[in-house]
């Protein structure tokens, strides 16, 4: 068994179900088609991520056709911190060392930028990958550390900042990668190397 777990939170691709603020401007086929796409960029670079295992939670249902050979689950909880609390604590009652969880709207989630996350718990009881909105893209630790997921202001621009001085205050160590964009509106899409693929 390998020490590094990688959990992927992903949403199932169902119509009018994803990247809602971008439907709100596009329509619900074109998020739909930017969503599907950032997933299999997910999948294609999670599964080069090396010496570690890749846990796959998905929204609703587990789709067998995505992430060949990894194991998957269906997400429990009752909001997003919920959801990420559960899997972390099964990574780490399985007996992993060090854990990543990041989602599958990112255009430039690569495995390197994984494999930095990985690194930096060697040295660090957490680490985080900043997102531009002031949320996170990827949180990893190599410790069960429940209250990252508790009483947070999530989708608000204050969470990362709330979250790294609650676990200052802890005592608890953090690093920091690069800041990356997810992709939820038209805007992002743009801005992003993957709005030329679709047209914007």
């Amino acid at each position: 068994m390998q020490q590094q777990l990688l959990i992927v939170f992903a949403k199932n691709i169902v119509l009018g179900k994803v990247k809602t603020r971008l439907a709100k401007t596009q329509g619900d086929s074109f998020a739909f088609n930017v969503y599907r796409r950032l997933v299999d960029i997910t999948e294609r670079e999670s599964l080069r991520v090396n010496n570690t295992e890749v846990h796959v939670y998905f929204s609703d249902v587990i789709i067998n056709s995505k992430w060949p050979n990894q194991e998957k689950f269906v997400q429990q909880g009752n909001d997003l911190g919920d959801r990420m609390k559960h899997a972390f604590e099964q990574g780490f009652a399985k007996g992993y060392k060090r854990i990543i969880g990041v989602g599958a709207d990112l255009p430039d989630l690569s495995a390197e930028v994984m494999e930095e996350g990985l690194a930096a718990l060697e040295n660090n009881d957490t680490v985080f990958g900043p997102s531009e909105d002031g949320g996170y893209y990827l949180i990893g630790m190599r410790e069960m550390i429940p209250q990252i997921f508790e009483n947070k202001p999530w989708s608000t621009d204050a969470l990362l900042e709330i979250t790294q001085k609650e676990l200052e205050e802890l005592g608890f160590s953090t690093a920091t990668l690069k800041t990356l964009n997810d992709v939820d509106t038209i805007e992002d899409l743009k801005a992003s190397w993957l709005g030329a693929e679709f047209g914007v």
